[in-house]
C-alpha cells in the first residue's frame, strides 16, 4: 500500500525541532501571506515559474505540494515566507523547518528536472516594509536525495504504524458488542437511527429524555459505523464538564475490562484546565514545559498513544514524565485520536482546532452533539464580538506613541455614534463604515507595534487587540444573522461610554459549513422540539432527520398538573404570591419530601419566598442566590438527600434547571411558576424579525420566545424522573400551559392533568 503526504505536512512531522514558543507577535493574516506572495513573484524574471506542482515517491510513500517559486535559467528554486518586524525574532526552530521544506521541494525538483544540483532560498518577506531578505545555499542532488530519504524513513515508519492500527481499530470495531445483556427502553431505537444516520451520510436531531442511556445509545453505533463508512475519527462534543465525563463513562464501558483495547480515546480539556504553569508564558525562557518540547514530543507521542485511553489525567502524567506541556500534548494528540471527547467549541467555533484538522488532513469524521438545545446559544456567543469604550478610553492616555493616534481616531468615531444614540440600549442598521475603517487601521497600528516590540505590553491592550480583530473579522461578514447594537454605561451616572457588540441572533451561516463537513452528525437532548426551530437556526441540512425516541417512563410515574386559572404575567404577580404559596404548602403536606420551585427571575424568587416562609416558617426553605460560586452551588444540591426534606427555590434556566442529578428521594417535585419566555426587549423583537425574513414560513415569535422557554420548561421538569424507579410530581403554574399549542411542545409521555385553585 502507497501513503500520500503533503510536502508541509511530512517536514511538520519530522523537521520540528527545540522549544515550544507562543509569545504573542502578530503573523501576516492569510490575505497579507498571499499578497506577500505575489509581490516577490512581481519582482522576478520573466521566464520565473510560480506555483510549480511537484510530486516524487520513496518507496510506500507519495509525497507531492508546490513550490512557491523557481527560476530556471538561475537554477535557484525558492520558499518564500512573510513575516511582520524584526527577522531576528523568527525561532530558530520555525527556520530548520523552512528550510526542511525547501530541501525536500529541491529534491523532487532535481529528480523530475534530471538536475545534479540546485540552490535553495528561503525568502523572508517583511508585509510592514516590503523588504526581503533571502538566505540561499547550493546543494547536489544527491545531499538532497539523502535527507528526502531520511525524511520519509521517519515518516513511513510512522504511517505503517498508524495504517496497522486503523486495521486492528478497525477489525475491533466490527466485533464490538454492547456492553449489557439488553438495550433499556428506546435504547435500541435510537442506536438504530444513529447507525442508519452513520451509514447514509445524513444528520440526525434525535429527542430522548434523561433515562435510556443516550450518550451509550449514540455513541456504540457510531463506533460500529466507523469501519464500513472508511471514518477517520469520531468528535463527541459537548456543552459542560458532566457531559464529558459521560461520555468518558460511557466509552469506558465498552471496554469490558480490556486493557489493550486499539481504540484511541482522547480527552481533551481547556487550556486554563491543563497548564501546570498558570503564571509562566509559553515559551523555552518562562516554562519548563516549553522549553525543548519539540525534541521530546516524538517519545511522549508514542508513549501515549501506547495507551489508547487517554483521559486528562493520564495525560497529564504522560505529559510530566516527558517533561512536556500537557495541552499542547493533547492538541498533538488530537492528530492521532480515534475518538476525541471535547467542549462544542473545538470543532464550531472560529479558530476550532478540531475543524481546522478535519480540513487540512481530509478526514471523513463523524459527530456527536450532547445536550444539543445548548448550541443555539453557545454558537451565538462564538460569533459575536464586544468592545468597551471605558478600555479604549485608558488605552488613549497609556498606549505607545506609535497607536494612540490610531486609538484616538476610533474614539472620535465612536464619539460621533455616542451622540446619535437616544436610548440606552439601541440597535443600529447598519456597522458605521467609517468606524470600522478606523478600527481595522487600529489594529493595522497596534500588529505593528507588537511585531517591533513582542514584550512588556500591558495586558489591556492585547485584549483590546484581539477584541478589535475579532470585531473586524465579524463584520466583514455581517448580515441578516448578526446586529450591531450600542449599549450605554449609566452605571451612577457618571459615564457616556458605550459598548458596541456585533450581536449574532441566528448562527446558521457559520455553522452550516461545520455541518457539512462531517460525514453525519447526530445532535441529541431530552429538548429537541420542534424540529424546525433547530435545522433552521443551526444550519442544519434540509434533509435531517428528526426522531422522538420513546421514553422509558410511564405516565404513572410523573403526574404533570397545569394549574389553569392563574397567571404568572409580570402584571399579576403580586396576585400570584397567595395561591402559589398555598398550593406548594399542600402538596407538601400532604407529601414532605424534598422539591424545586422555579421561578422567572432572582426579583420574583424572592417575592414567593418572602411569602412562603412568612405563612409557612415550618416547612424548610433553601435558595439560589444572585452570583453563586461553584461551591454555593454545590451545597445547596447537597441539601438534597435521602433524608433531608423541603423546598429549594430557584431560576428557570439557571445552574439548577439542567445538568443535575437527583435520583430517587432526592427530588420528589417540581413546581415551575413560568413559561420560561425571554424578556421582551429589542434584541429578542430582532430576532423575531430576522428569524421572519430569513424562514419565511416560521413564526418569528415562537422561534424568539416560546421554544426556549419551554425548552427550560421541560429541561427543568427532567430533573424529577432520573430513572425508572422514581416518582414524582411536576405542578405547571400558568394558565398558558393549558394552550393546546403549548401542550403539544410538552414531552408525548406526560399525561397532563387540568386543575383549578
Amino acid at each position: 500500500m502507497s501513503y500520500r503526504v503533503a510536502v508541509r505536512a511530512l517536514c511538520e512531522f519530522t523537521a520540528k525541532q527545540g522549544d515550544l514558543d507562543l509569545r504573542f507577535t502578530p503573523s501576516p493574516t492569510a490575505q497579507e501571506g498571499m499578497a506577500g506572495h505575489q509581490t516577490v513573484v512581481s519582482r522576478r524574471g520573466p521566464d520565473y515559474q510560480a506555483e510549480v506542482l511537484l510530486a516524487g515517491l520513496y518507496p510506500g510513500l507519495l509525497v507531492s505540494g508546490r513550490a512557491d517559486g523557481y527560476d530556471p535559467e538561475a537554477k535557484r528554486l525558492e520558499e518564500i515566507k512573510t513575516h511582520r518586524g524584526d527577522i531576528s525574532r523568527i525561532p530558530a526552530n520555525h527556520r530548520l523547518l523552512h528550510w526542511a521544506q525547501a530541501k525536500v521541494y529541491g529534491w523532487l525538483l532535481c529528480a523530475e528536472r534530471g538536475l545534479s544540483e540546485i540552490e535553495l532560498a528561503v525568502v523572508y518577506f517583511d508585509v510592514m516594509s516590503h523588504a526581503e531578505h533571502a538566505f540561499s545555499e547550493h546543494y547536489s542532488a544527491a545531499s538532497l536525495e539523502q535527507f528526502f530519504n531520511q525524511q520519509c524513513q521517519i515518516f513511513l515508519r510512522w504511517a505503517e504504524h498508524e495504517q496497522a492500527h486503523r486495521v486492528r481499530r478497525d477489525a475491533y470495531l466490527e466485533q464490538l458488542q454492547f456492553p449489557y445483556p439488553s438495550f433499556r427502553h428506546g435504547q435500541r431505537q435510537l442506536a438504530e437511527a444513529v447507525f442508519r444516520s452513520a451509514r447514509d451520510g445524513t444528520s440526525l436531531l434525535a429527542q430522548a429524555t434523561t433515562g435510556i442511556g443516550k450518550t451509550l445509545g449514540t455513541l456504540f453505533p457510531q463506533l460500529k459505523a466507523m469501519p464500513g463508512q472508511e471514518l477517520d475519527r469520531l468528535f463527541f462534543l459537548t456543552a459542560k464538564t458532566p457531559g464529558r465525563r459521560l461520555a468518558l463513562d460511557a466509552l469506558h464501558s465498552l471496554r469490558r475490562g480490556e486493557s489493550n483495547v486499539p481504540l484511541r480515546v482522547l480527552e481533551h480539556v481547556a487550556r486554563d484546565k491543563a497548564c501546570e504553569y498558570p503564571d509562566n508564558s509559553c515559551h523555552g525562557q518562562s516554562c519548563p514545559l516549553a522549553k525543548g518540547f519539540y525534541d521530546r514530543l516524538p517519545e511522549a507521542r508514542a508513549a501515549a498513544l501506547e495507551h489508547a485511553w487517554l483521559s486528562h489525567e493520564q495525560v497529564k502524567r504522560i505529559a510530566l514524565a516527558h517533561k512536556v506541556c500537557p495541552y499542547y500534548l493533547s492538541q498533538e494528540l488530537c492528530r492521532w485520536a480515534d475518538v476525541v471527547v471535547g467542549d462544542y467549541n473545538y470543532y464550531f467555533d472560529l479558530g476550532a482546532l478540531l475543524y481546522s484538522l478535519t480540513l487540512l488532513n481530509e478526514w471523513r469524521i463523524a459527530v456527536l452533539v450532547d445536550e444539543a438545545h445548548n448550541l443555539v446559544d453557545r454558537a451565538r456567543s462564538m460569533y459575536s464580538a464586544e468592545l468597551d469604550q471605558t478600555v479604549l478610553h485608558n488605552l488613549c492616555g497609556t498606549a505607545p506613541k506609535s497607536v494612540r493616534s490610531a486609538l484616538q481616531r476610533v474614539g472620535r468615531h465612536w464619539e460621533q455614534l455616542n451622540r446619535l444614540q437616544e436610548r440606552d440600549y439601541q440597535i443600529y442598521p447598519q456597522i458605521p463604515e467609517l468606524l470600522v475603517a478606523a478600527l481595522q487601521k487600529a489594529v493595522t497600528a497596534i500588529t505593528d507595534h507588537l511585531s517591533e516590540q513582542p514584550d512588556g505590553n500591558p495586558r489591556n491592550l492585547l485584549q483590546f487587540y484581539l477584541d478589535a480583530m475579532l470585531f473586524c473579522r465579524l463584520s466583514e461578514s455581517y448580515g441578516p444573522h448578526s446586529l450591531f447594537d450600542a449599549t450605554r454605561q449609566t452605571e451612577q451616572g457618571l459615564s457616556n461610554d458605550s459598548n458596541l457588540c456585533l450581536r449574532n441572533v441566528l448562527p446558521a451561516p457559520f455553522l452550516a459549513d461545520r455541518f457539512s463537513s462531517a460525514h453525519s452528525t447526530t445532535l441529541f437532548s431530552a429538548t429537541l422540539r420542534p424540529a424546525e426551530y433547530y435545522r433552521d437556526l443551526l444550519g442544519l441540512p434540509a434533509q435531517t432527520q428528526w426522531l422522538d425516541v420513546a421514553s422509558p417512563f410511564s405516565a404513572q410515574q410523573l403526574s404533570v398538573r397545569i394549574v389553569r386559572n392563574l397567571s404568572t404575567r409580570y402584571q399579576h404577580r403580586d396576585s400570584s404570591l397567595a395561591p402559589i404559596c398555598q398550593l406548594m404548602a399542600q402538596q407538601y403536606q400532604r407529601q414532605p419530601g424534598n422539591y424545586l420551585a422555579f421561578f422567572s427571575s432572582y426579583a420574583y424568587l424572592e417575592q414567593v419566598r418572602t411569602a412562603f416562609t412568612q405563612r409557612y416558617p415550618q416547612i424548610p426553605s433553601s435558595a439560589q442566590t444572585r452570583h453563586m460560586h461553584e461551591g454555593e452551588r454545590q451545597a445547596f444540591l447537597d441539601g438534597f438527600t435521602l433524608h433531608s426534606e423541603g423546598i429549594g427555590f430557584a431560576v428557570l434556566g439557571g445552574a439548577f434547571g439542567e445538568g443535575i442529578d437527583l435520583p430517587g428521594k432526592r427530588l420528589i417535585g417540581a413546581f415551575i411558576a413560568t413559561l420560561g419566555l425571554p424578556q421582551i426587549n429589542e434584541v429578542n423583537e430582532e430576532i423575531k424579525d430576522r428569524v421572519e425574513q430569513m424562514f419565511p414560513e416560521a413564526n418569528g415569535y415562537d422561534y424568539a420566545y416560546l421554544y426556549p422557554g419551554l425548552q427550560k420548561v421541560v429541561q427543568a421538569a427532567g430533573r424529577v424522573i432520573r430513572t425508572t424507579d422514581d416518582q414524582g410530581v411536576v405542578y405547571l403554574l400558568d394558565d398558558r400551559f393549558a394552550q393546546a399549542k403549548v401542550r403539544e411542545l410538552l414531552p408525548s409521555w406526560w399525561q397532563l392533568e387540568l386543575l383549578r385553585l
